[in-house]
């Protein structure tokens, strides 16, 4: 069974950055995909970025060219690189992993606060 602990959440200003952190633990063998999903309040959760151990990334259209997703294998880590934040990123942020079977677990989230 996979843990995740997720860090780098806060409150930052429009146009500034912030890199969120999900660490994995326990079971990490069998991890496929690992990606960041956000809710904001009165929304769904959508999919932020992805990214498969083949290292090939997906990315939310409203995220593309502000966003980076990366993954340090050795360290069992998955980043999110936020820039030009927006009021609009506003959100909990969870880090999420698929295992080799299809089964994602999921953290309990970070909040990230842009304000304006």
């Amino acid at each position: 069974q996979v843990q995740l602990v997720e860090s780098g959440g806060g409150l930052v200003q429009a146009g500034g950055s912030l890199r969120l952190s999900c660490a994995a633990s326990g079971g990490i063998f069998s991890i496929n995909a690992m990606a960041w999903y956000r809710q904001a309040p009165g929304k769904q959760r959508e999919l932020v970025a992805g990214i498969f151990t083949s290292g090939s990334t997906n990315y939310a259209d409203s995220v593309k060219g502000r966003f980076t997703i990366s993954r340090d294998n050795g360290k069992n880590t998955v980043y999110l690189e936020m820039n030009s934040l927006k009021s609009e990123d506003t959100a909990v942020y969870y880090c999420a992993v698929e295992d080799v079977v299809g089964l994602w677990t999921w953290g309990l989230g970070t909040q990230v606060t842009v304000s304006s």
